[in-house]
């Protein structure tokens, strides 16, 4: 396994985070404890979830199932960079509108103690915000993070799905509180999905905020789909909605993947690692062969060559903004 720092800290994780969101809905908890073993086993140390995951209100399911996990002993703890998230609605009962979408102090600081509870562990090592909250005010959540910090609940705080304007506030907010502020973003990014190019990683490099790029497959789209369903392999419903409109663009993908010599997943998974502002994209294995297959990616190396026919294939928005889009 290769490591890197949590952006300007110096925390150390693994290339690759495990992603636990499957874990529940469609990965059973014998199996999701397995996974996690053997993520462990490969040096994997980064794993990331989020209070809603489950999506039984309330509950926490994924949180709990790693929790149970935890609770085995055997340093699976303390072998373990775990990072959740709140913002999400988990108002179990109609009258506790603190708990529903957002991030009050009252909402973070509950919130936080809920995940303590359901994961059996008296800290988070990153606590993420897992959406911008445009209500509340960014001196709020910082009072309410520093809080968490000062009592030793939460180590390091990180953004998800924010804008680079966000990004902006939040960190200059931080600075003038004397925080540290966020260490970390966690966006929608992959070959097939690059906005956030434009300016969510020029405003994460200029603050020192490390990339955790979710759905770095684009939901399964980049992982060979059409040499899948050669062999009989059905696919989601979204998926096909997109197969029509991508379909030219994801043969030239495979095909290249194939002159390469490399299966596609991780070639995708590759091409983000390489980019000096990642981290660590979020693989999220349904199944062992799925996490056992990823380390591959850590051995593929693109050249000028291959990353320029990638960039045709796959074109971004034209660079950083404003020169993506003036002059």
């Amino acid at each position: 396994m290769q490591y890197t720092t949590l952006g300007r800290t110096g925390l150390k994780v693994s290339r690759l985070c495990l992603g636990t969101m499957n874990f529940g809905p469609q990965t059973p908890e014998a199996e999701s404890h397995g996974i996690m073993d053997k993520a462990i086993d490969l040096g994997i140390n980064f794993f990331d979830t989020a209070d809603v995951y489950g999506w039984k209100k309330g509950e926490g399911v994924t949180e709990q199932i790693i929790g149970r996990w935890f609770a085995q002993g055997g340093g699976r703890r303390e072998n373990t960079i775990i990072a959740t998230k709140v913002f999400g609605d988990m108002d179990v009962d109609a009258a506790d509108v603190t708990m529903k979408r957002g991030l009050s102090a009252v909402k973070i600081r509950r919130a936080c103690d809920d995940s303590l509870r359901r994961m059996k562990t008296d800290y988070i090592d990153l606590y993420q915000m897992h959406h911008v909250a445009r209500e509340a005010p960014w001196d709020e959540i910082w009072q309410a993070m520093d809080v968490l910090i000062h009592q030793g609940k939460i180590l390091y705080v990180g953004s998800s799905n924010f804008a680079g304007w966000h990004i902006a506030r939040a960190c200059e907010t931080a600075s003038r509180r004397g925080l540290m502020g966020l260490v970390s973003e966690q966006s929608k990014y992959s070959l097939a999905a690059r906005t956030v190019e434009l300016e969510v990683l020029p405003a994460c490099r200029a603050y020192g905020v490390g990339v955790i790029p979710w759905s770095p497959l684009d939901g399964g789209l980049l992982g060979g789909v059409l040499q899948k369903l050669e062999k009989g392999r059905r696919t989601s419903e979204n998926v096909q909605k997109r197969l029509d409109k991508l379909r030219p663009q994801l043969q030239a993908w495979e095909n290249l993947c194939d002159e390469l010599g490399h299966k596609p997943a991780d070639v995708a998974l590759a091409w983000l690692i390489a980019n000096p502002a990642v981290t660590a994209p979020i693989i999220g294995p349904r199944t062992m062969d799925q996490l056992t297959g990823s380390q591959a990616a850590l051995d593929v190396k693109l050249d000028d060559a291959a990353n320029s026919r990638l960039n045709s294939i796959w074109p971004g928005p034209g660079g950083e903004a404003p020169e993506a889009y003036a002059w």
